[in-house]
């Protein structure tokens, strides 16, 4: 593959999962991981991107460090993960429409097999990163105040710098 081709396969994808990301913001998704990745393949072609990468990986770990800091915070978490197996399942499984469906049967469960199988993926993924934010972050202040500081830092480092090198007077 040419470096030309490349380079527009990595900025589509960059693009695209920088817009899911800020899409699963609004929806239910992992908003920051979409934005983390899209980010991330920007950063190989956009300076601007690549200032922002470490604050939204910080604040990704943030999130999954808070999704873990209460037993019913993470009892929700794996409620959730729960539901979206049992969605999937039904998805795969692809019953007819029931008698109170007032829609089209072509509209029931869209996308089929599909759409099911990336839920049970999608539950998949959150069930790991449950697991990896319990592992990590559980039970530990000190890691989450670390979180919060280089946060900071890395906000500081991403602005841009305004009259650099200009003196005022």
């Amino acid at each position: 593959m040419s470096s030309t081709a490349k380079r527009v396969v990595l900025e589509t994808l960059g693009w695209t999962l920088l817009l899911l990301g800020v899409a699963a913001i609004f929806l239910p998704g992992p908003g920051l991981l979409g934005i983390f990745a899209g980010l991330a393949l920007l950063s190989q072609q956009y300076d601007w991107a690549d200032r922002r990468v470490e604050p939204v990986k910080l604040r990704a770990l943030k999130g999954a460090a808070e999704g873990v800091a209460s037993w019913p915070k993470i009892t929700l978490s794996l409620l959730g993960v729960v539901i979206l197996v049992a969605c999937g399942i039904l998805w795969i499984a692809y019953p007819p429409a029931p008698g109170w469906w007032p829609l089209s049967e072509a509209l029931w469960l869209p996308g089929g097999m599909w759409t099911g199988l990336t839920q049970v993926a999608s539950a998949g993924i959150a069930l790991a990163l449950i697991v990896y934010s319990f592992n990590r972050y559980h039970g530990r202040p000190d890691e989450i105040r670390r979180l919060d500081e280089a946060i900071k830092e890395a906000d500081a480092a991403a602005r841009p710098r305004k009259n650099a090198g200009q003196t005022t007077g």
